[in-house]
């Protein structure tokens, strides 16, 4: 070895020879260092295969045509986009009161240009009948198979639609129907039947529940079905795919968003303009905000760098059993002219081999499962890639990773075997063992750096990132004093029985080999502390916080389309299905046609509203003939008074949204929502209208509703603050006496009493109270009956508050398990092999057999109980960190909410807890360390190989 390199080949060759030799301690570090490297490089194969390119987006969503003009619905008034098409808005002024938004259908074929072909392309829905019922599906009226629409539609068997009376389903639709290629289907109330003639998937959306026929083969003719039957006709969204010699450039684009025409454009999307050159973003709001990924890249950074050094304080100790294992190997080459620098680099040329083997391992292994598994991930994220895409680079970054990963773990057992002397090597003494007294000063100082940075962050600060970076800083301080932290357990030794005695002695003597082992056990541990810490705080808060929808037990069904038409069924499926105790039938207002859906949506339809009286509207909310804010006339010490008001308090519960807050029923309703009031129901019964909001009754007692049968002149009258025009009709109220719970209902009128005024009203669903609550089995019996009727069914089952982290909190208790095992079985490896000549001399003068099993046991129960009670203590800094950040964010939230007056501000103010998981802790501190401890012991020989003597 005269020269760098003929060294290094030499101590390549050596450490490659050793770690075919220990095939086991090998495998298992390749192992530790491989599975972070494959996880990363298949999520990164994957990630960029799943990006699309401009021209593969634009194929998707044009297919070969040039662009795609859509209706802005602003009546023909210009608008301005952005070069996506996927934002846009008015180019005037229409937010300054007085102003109204221009809404309205614009004619899009007139700004077509002349001598284009041009494609229809519209979407709707209808309730489609299939093997298990009904299925709400979309329609799409598109000629898939001509030319220009080639690479929307991707198709899979079959053919598309050729005839009016076929179409084309995508598999996701098949499958959910239990249909296939020659079945015959038709919609609910069509008389129409349609062949499937052949099946086709959207490549960016494969679970796309759609059928596919020729433009006015269905849409049209359904509308019609559907008007006859005293229903809205569906909503049809319809674009047109354009193509034209030249295609559409960002002028042309503009031009034509001056006629109030929305177009995605091949050619701008190919080559996008400068962002100068977009008015859309010149416009106060609409700038283009590409989001910062500097957090990102150092919260990945700081994961990567935190794997690493576990992987290495994991990894460090397997380095350093091979190198006690090869010491006499070492000392030769010592004995034989090699200096420390080559002792060295045989050490840490293991940690070269094992780490490109392990980038190798890794990097093979996530090209051939990513590959293999393409289809899985492509069904797993809805969409089909792009393409199979490698980035050498990326991967290469990866792979110097896992070489890096390789090289620091071997650094601290390289520095540790060429400081040994030629004669103990050959002899195999371990000489005298001085302590690094710097470095636990080192940690001392990052530990109060850290501790200094996340206070800073949670009590004065608001930033997440300082609270995060200084805990981070202190844990790796408190990794840095590790091995003065194992000297100071030493000192219980005294009081402990003859073999645990042994093994805490043994492991403060070696720190070397303790330390790291304790180290990994502590990194692991501290994470998933703090994380487990965090998540039963988040719990408790969000338990302090959980506001019922309904009684426990409760059951709401509501419908609310079409009518209310498949109520009944609904309402008896729910019956037959769950233990149902009362069963409460409640209605809706239908102002226009008896079909229209709630809030006027659709042609023909209108809404009604509970008037609040000018006296009882809050005067923080109260609207100003100017559109200026009413709160700003008030001083901060009014605004928060007034927040309290009990015109200003918002209704209580969180609760079934119900249009208006009204409910027409009958007094089974009050039973079921647990309305303990006798006079209710009496008024209820005498057709009054009983109000749990205060605010709504009138100083004559009345409450009144309003009927609106022209939504858009009412909204025109809104936004330019006057008087909506409407029926007004009045009921006699009956406010429930206290503050019961009515869970969203603000109020409720007899179905005699609505009849009576001249109100419309039809079937919404029923509230149900339960014996019991319902089973899993019952609610799957239940899901399924509501999928035969293909209905919109918005329902709800009370169950409580539910823990949704505890299988969160169980499998990161797990993991800190493993990782505990792992790293004590290691360090029991390591202190096994130095222990060899003490157990032979115990087994001499007369120790029975099971104190190798003894002392195994209790090595490695000390390593895992040490890195548990240190990580245990280190991980509770992050996580009160956190929280106290979060209750300065929620109280100054509160505070800004009171002194403006804003919604909701006379709401209790935040409750942020902090509790500690002790299930989770016992776990740690008691579970985990015995089972290292037992499972050490189990796996012992007790009795030692045969020993030779060594030849003189």
């Amino acid at each position: 070895m005269t020269t760098w390199f003929h060294s290094w080949r030499a101590a390549v060759r050596i450490a490659r020879r050793d770690a075919w030799r220990s095939k086991g301690r090998s495998f298992l570090v390749l192992a530790m260092i491989a599975l972070p490297i494959l996880g990363v490089s298949a999520l990164d194969l994957t990630l960029r295969s799943a990006e699309l390119t401009p021209a593969q987006r634009m194929e998707r969503t044009l297919g070969a045509a040039d662009a795609r003009f859509s209706d802005a619905r602003t009546a023909g008034v210009a608008i301005l986009q952005d070069p996506s098409g996927e934002q846009n808005t008015p180019a005037g002024d229409y937010d300054s009161p007085g102003k109204s938004w221009p809404d309205g259908p614009t004619d899009v074929t007139k700004t077509i240009p002349a001598g284009s072909t041009v494609l229809t392309d519209s979407s709707g829905s209808a309730k489609l009948t299939t093997r298990h019922g009904l299925l709400r599906a979309e329609v799409r009226e598109l000629a898939a198979a001509d030319p220009v629409a080639r690479g929307i539609m991707r198709l899979q068997e079959g053919r598309f639609p050729e005839k009016n009376d076929e179409i084309a389903a995508t598999t996701r639709f098949l499958e959910s129907s239990g249909l296939s290629v020659g079945s015959t289907l038709t919609a609910r109330g069509f008389d129409r039947t349609y062949v499937i003639s052949g099946s086709y998937e959207l490549p960016s959306d494969l679970a796309a529940q759609q059928v596919n026929a020729l433009p006015g083969a269905f849409l049209a003719p359904y509308a019609k079905a559907v008007e006859r039957a005293g229903l809205p006709k569906p909503d049809v969204s319809t674009t047109y795919l354009v193509k034209k010699s030249g295609g559409f450039t960002w002028n042309t684009v503009q031009a034509i968003n001056a006629k109030g025409v929305l177009v995605t454009s091949r050619a701008v999307a190919l080559d996008p303009p400068a962002d100068s050159e977009v008015p859309l973003y010149q416009k106060a709001g609409w700038a283009n905000y590409e989001s910062s990924d500097a957090a990102a890249l150092a919260a990945v950074g700081t994961v990567v760098g935190l794997a690493i050094l576990e992987i290495c304080l994991l990894a460090g100790p397997a380095f350093a059993v091979g190198a006690r294992r090869s010491r006499r190997q070492l000392g030769l080459v010592g004995a034989n002219g090699g200096a420390r620098s080559h002792i060295r680099a045989i050490m840490l040329s293991g940690g070269l081999v094992i780490g490109v083997a392990a980038a190798l391992v890794g990097m093979v292994l996530a090209l051939i499962l990513t590959f293999a598994l393409r289809p899985v991930l492509e069904d797993y994220m809805g969409q089909r890639f792009g393409g199979f895409t490698v980035r050498p680079l990326e991967l290469l970054a990866i792979a110097a990773l896992a070489v890096l990963t390789g090289l620091l773990s071997a650094i601290v057992p390289a520095v540790t075997a060429s400081r040994q002397t030629v004669l103990a090597s050959l002899t195999g003494r371990r000489g005298v063992r001085r302590s690094n007294r710097v470095l636990p000063l080192i940690g001392l100082g990052a530990v109060l750096l850290g501790a200094a940075i996340a206070l800073y962050g949670s009590v004065v600060s608001d930033q997440f990132v300082l609270v995060a970076g200084g805990s981070a800083i202190a844990e790796l301080g408190v990794v840095a004093m590790t091995p003065a932290l194992v000297g100071l357990f030493g000192r219980a030794s005294r009081w402990l029985p003859l073999s645990p005695r042994l093994a805490l002695r043994d492991a403060v003597r070696n720190r070397g080999r303790t330390a790291p082992a304790v180290a990994a056990v502590l990194a692991a541990v501290a994470g998933t502390v703090a994380v487990s810490t965090y998540a039963a705080s988040s719990d408790a808060q969000s338990l302090a916080e959980y506001k019922a929808s309904l009684p426990y037990g409760a059951v709401a069904a509501l419908v609310t389309e079409e009518g209310g038409r498949d109520v009944p069924e609904v309402r008896d499926a729910v019956q037959r299905t769950l233990p149902v105790d009362v069963r409460a039938d409640v209605f809706r207002i239908a102002v226009g046609k008896p079909g229209c859906a709630p809030y006027g949506e659709g042609e023909g339809c209108g809404r009604f509203e509970v008037v609040i009286p000018l006296a009882n509207e809050c005067p923080l909310w109260v609207s100003t003939p100017d559109g200026s804010d009413p709160a700003e006339k008030y001083s901060k010490e009014q605004r928060r008074a007034l927040a309290k008001d009990w015109r200003c308090l918002s209704p209580d519960g969180n609760g079934i949204y119900v249009e208006g807050g009204l409910l027409i029923a009958d007094a089974p309703l009050l039973k079921v929502l647990g309305i303990d009031d006798p006079g209710a129901a009496k008024a209820l019964a005498d057709g009054k209208l009983l109000s749990f909001h205060k605010p709504q009754i009138d100083r004559n007692g009345t409450v009144g509703i309003k009927l609106i049968t022209d939504p858009k002149a009412a909204d025109r009258a809104a936004e330019q603050n006057k008087p909506v025009p409407g029926e007004l009709k009045s009921f006699p109220a009956y406010q429930v006496a206290g503050s019961p719970g009515s869970y969203g209902v603000e109020s409720v009128l007899s179905p005699a009493a609505a009849k009576a005024a001249g109100l419309t009203t039809v079937p919404l669903g029923a509230f149900f109270s339960t014996d019991r609550i319902p089973s899993t089995e019952e609610r799957q019996k239940l899901d399924a009956e509501i999928t035969k009727l293909g209905s919109n069914v918005e329902l709800t089952v009370e169950q409580g508050w539910v823990d949704k982290n505890g299988l969160v909190l169980l499998a990161l208790t797990v993991f800190a398990g493993l990782v505990t095992i792992g790293a004590a079985g290691i360090a029991t490896g390591l202190a096994q092999a130095d222990a060899e000549a003490d157990l032979k001399t115990l087994a001499a003068v007369g120790a029975p057999p099971s104190v190798r099993r003894m002392l195994s046991g209790f090595q490695c129960g000390v390593v895992a109980a040490m890195g548990v009670v240190l990580g245990s203590a280190a991980g509770v800094l992050p996580a009160v960190g956190l929280r106290l950040t979060e209750e300065r964010e929620q109280m100054r939230s509160y505070q800004e909410a009171l002194d403006n007056g804003w919604g909701g501000a006379g709401d209790a103010p935040p409750y942020v807890p902090i509790i500690v998981p002790w299930e989770t802790l016992a776990a740690l501190l008691v579970v985990v360390p015995l089972g290292a401890a037992l499972l050490a012991a189990l796996v012992t020989r007790s009795r030692g190989a045969l020993a030779r003597r060594a030849a003189h």
